[in-house]
């Protein structure tokens, strides 16, 4: 059965990056830019979301990556090779650093260029231009635990039963 591409139903989220780990915040919404939360999920169409992410000069790196962490590219020119840490690039480029975390993450293919590369919207601030598109009451995603928990529900909220795991956890978890 084949899904017309005409038919997807795209939706806006909100991510508040302050305060929150590069890596585990860019296993929340690689999926979302793919669509794999949707039904209608296929791996070779164009079914994702836009993600608009705001405070991404607030994001956070575990153990010593803020020293050890280096960004390198080539600038196309005979020794060419540049390079950087990850906390200069925190302070020139805020954007770049959880963009190339999502980006990385994502199937390096047409569709990663032409379509969920531009759903990508990352600002270093709280200010974004798309309130038109996100009014007021909406909530931002929930952050990614740092433990493994059962009741942590990747958006999907109370729509699904409860499994077994997370039937003894109750309000502490």
């Amino acid at each position: 059965m084949s899904f017309p591409g005409r038919a997807v139903q795209r939706t806006w989220h909100l991510v508040d990056a302050s305060s929150q780990t590069v890596g585990r915040l860019a296993t929340t919404i690689a999926p979302i830019l793919k669509g794999k939360h949707k039904p209608t999920f296929r791996p070779n169409g164009d079914c994702g979301d836009y993600v608009v992410v705001i405070n991404a000069d607030k994001v956070h790196f575990s153990g010593k990556k803020w020293d050890d962490k280096i960004y390198r590219w080539h600038t196309g020119y005979p020794g060419g090779l540049k390079e950087r840490p990850a906390k200069d690039m925190l302070a020139r480029k805020p954007e770049s650093v959880l963009k190339k975390a999502i980006l990385g993450m994502l199937y390096r293919n047409n569709l990663r260029q032409t379509y969920m590369e531009p759903r990508l919207k990352i600002y270093a601030g709280p200010d974004h231009p798309h309130k038109a598109q996100l009014p007021d009451g909406v909530e931002t995603l929930p952050v990614h635990p740092r433990k493994r928990k059962g009741s942590y529900h990747f958006g999907l909220g109370d729509k699904y039963s409860v499994t077994p795991f997370q039937v003894g956890l109750g309000e502490n978890a």
